[in-house]
Order: structure tokens, then C-alpha cells, then sequence
């Protein structure tokens, strides 16, 4: 497989960008929300901007996204953001296939046993996940061709944070899209799905752009040795931390520390 032909989006697409204002989340009621949509392979891609609340910039972007079965207004997103756009940030994030606004519950049962790595490669379940990594990488990469559009937002200026499904289909973005200055993937690992969309198949060419990869001793989701898997196929420059927690609570340190990584990575200039 070409990977950058398969993952590559359609420039040619019409974007058919839309922005609308709403409530921001609580406790962030300061902050400037819009909701976003716009077409990514003849499908409407939602998700939503957190912007500081003063009218300054260009800003810098944060690209953040959920884990399975969340969405881009998961609370722990909107934990994970608040500080950052107090901090000068703007924010976004969108719902992948099958999550959020476009939910479907069937196929996301069907996704959560091909990502299963004794599942048979070459069955149905197997041929979703292959599908659905190639929708949401490109339309990650759309989204930062919608944004671009917004005189709001510096996108010269772009990092990647993700967790766990974020994190995996952000190790197949990254390498595949240059515009991610660096990226902070948590909960991740490697052999998960098909090996053609294996994360550890990908993460080395993010390199020479830092990456940061978070852990947790105790995950009952990302086993230790896949987590491992991943850290041996990325590349220098490269951060590895590990906390004493579990897959669904992660510190506020890990937090912390993913925000202490990007941030020097927004500044200008390039």
C-alpha cells in the first residue's frame, strides 16, 4: 500500500466551511466557541474551535482529539483545553467516523473488534478499521485546510494532541502531514488493526519533529507491550513519561506535562 496516496486528501474537494457561535463549555464560559463543519470525502465532518476570550492573535493551534466512543465536546477534552486557551491557545477538535455527530453505534461495535489485534485481518470488522483510518486521517488533514481559512488562527503555527484512538490514527496523521510542528500522543500502542495501519507501522517518520508519548502502568486498555511497540518504532527526537494510572484517569499532571511539550513548539517563528 501507498501510503501517501492512500491517506492523501483531495485538494480539489470544496471544503463548504461552516462557522457558527454557541456556548462555550463549563467551567470555560469565558472562552470564545464555534462550531464547525465542512465536507471531507463527500461527508460533513463536525467539531468544534475554543478560542481565548479577548479578539488578539492570529493563534496558535492546538489540534486535539478524543478517544474511542468520545467526541469533540468529551469532557475530558474540554478539561484538557480550558487551561490551554486560557494560556493563549486555540483549540480544536472534531468527531471522527462514527463518533460524536456522527455516531453510529453498530459499525463503532464493529471497529472495536477489528482494532482487536487477534482479529482476522483480512475479515469485515479488519476492512472497517483500514477504512476508517484512512477517513479520519484525511479528515484531519481537512480540518486544517478548513482552519487555515479562519484569520482568527496561525495553522503555520500547529501541534497534535491526542488520546488513545486519537493518539493511534495521530501517529498515521502526523507522519503522513507536515504541519503538525510537534505531537503529544497519549495512551497509544502498537498492533492495533491491520498491519497496514499498524500506528508503529508509521510513527518514525514523524520524526524530526518532537514527539511526545504518554503512559499509564495500569491501563486495562493499551497493554504494556504494545505501548512498548510503539515507543521502539519512533524515532529521536522523543519524550517518553509514564504515570501511575489507568487508561480513563489520567492526572492532571500528564496534562501538565503534555502542554509543558507543545507549547514551545507554537511560537513563532517556524
Amino acid at each position: 500500500m501507498d501510503a501517501e496516496a492512500f491517506f492523501l486528501a483531495d485538494g480539489g474537494e470544496p471544503l463548504g466551511l461552516s462557522v457558527q457561535s454557541q456556548a462555550a463549555p463549563a467551567p470555560y464560559s469565558e472562552l470564545r466557541c464555534r462550531r464547525i463543519e465542512f465536507s471531507s470525502r463527500g461527508s460533513r465532518v463536525s467539531g468544534r474551535l475554543l478560542l481565548p476570550p479577548d479578539e488578539g492573535g492570529p493563534r496558535p493551534l492546538v489540534l486535539l482529539q478524543h478517544g474511542i466512543g468520545g467526541s469533540a465536546e468529551a469532557g475530558y477534552l474540554d478539561a484538557t483545553a480550558g487551561p490551554w486557551v486560557r494560556d493563549g491557545a486555540a483549540v480544536a477538535s472534531i468527531d471522527f467516523p462514527l463518533h460524536g455527530e456522527r455516531s453510529n453505534p453498530k459499525l463503532l461495535e464493529t471497529l472495536l473488534g477489528g482494532l482487536d489485534r487477534n482479529a482476522d485481518p483480512q475479515g469485515t470488522a479488519a476492512t472497517l478499521v483500514v477504512e476508517f483510518a484512512r477517513q479520519a486521517v484525511i479528515d484531519l488533514q481537512r480540518t486544517l485546510d478548513a482552519l487555515a481559512q479562519l484569520s482568527e488562527l496561525d495553522t503555520g503555527r500547529t501541534v497534535y494532541a491526542a488520546f488513545s484512538l486519537g493518539a493511534i490514527v495521530g501517529a498515521i496523521f502526523c507522519s503522513i502531514d507536515p504541519r503538525p510542528r510537534a505531537a503529544a500522543l497519549a495512551l497509544a500502542g502498537g498492533g492495533f488493526g491491520p498491519p497496514q495501519v499498524d500506528p508503529a507501522r508509521y510513527v518514525g517518520r514523524i520524526a524530526p519533529r518532537p514527539l511526545l508519548l504518554i503512559n499509564a502502568r495500569r491501563d486495562e486498555t493499551i497493554p504494556t507491550a504494545a505501548a512498548e511497540a510503539l515507543h521502539a518504532a519512533a524515532r529521536d527526537p522523543m519524550e517518553i513519561v509514564w504515570f501511575d494510572a489507568t487508561h480513563r484517569k489520567l492526572p492532571g499532571a500528564a496534562l501538565k506535562t503534555m502542554w509543558r511539550f507543545l507549547k514551545p513548539h507554537l511560537s513563532s517563528p517556524a
